[in-house]
């Protein structure tokens, strides 16, 4: 099972839209994201994300981009400070999913997943970003596959 982490693309401060809808940058980065993720065959059987706007968008973006079979959809759990280890333990492990979400939950959810520990960081995300998670076929472990980023910072 691959689990494919997107932290949403960068957002309008909440003055501009109290919404907080994805910046003509967020839109912008998150397509490329998501169009490298096509290009190299990113295949979640679908993608989940909280319901925020920016998430939603961000969601779409890679829906379109990726067309997953089962499609998009708003999942409960999945907020800032949601209890990862509630979320983790309703993950299928027979298909790959993507999950658009925001921090602290998914570094949080990383740790979690790799190290057992939310206390031990393990990575830092940026927006419009992905990270995928994998187990390990021998010992079903938690590991990091692959991460994109869509600059330095």
């Amino acid at each position: 099972m691959a689990l494919f982490l997107v932290q949403h693309g960068k957002s309008l401060p909440k003055e501009k839209d109290p919404n907080q809808g994805l910046s003509r940058e967020g839109l912008a980065e998150t397509q490329a994201m998501a169009a490298m993720a096509a290009e190299n065959n990113v295949q979640p059987m679908r993608i989940i994300h909280s319901g925020k706007k920016r998430a939603l968008q961000t969601a779409e973006i890679f829906m379109k981009a990726l067309e997953p079979e089962a499609g998009i959809s708003k999942e409960t759990g999945l907020a800032p400070m949601d209890d990862v280890a509630s979320f983790a333990s309703s993950l299928n492990g027979n298909e790959d999913i993507m999950v658009v979400g925001h921090l602290p939950f998914m570094e949080k959810l990383v740790s979690h997943q790799v190290s057992g520990s939310l206390e031990k960081p393990v990575i830092k995300f940026q927006n419009s970003c992905i990270i995928c998670l994998d187990t390990d076929d021998f010992s079903g472990s938690w590991y990091i596959r692959w991460a994109i980023f869509p600059r330095y910072d």
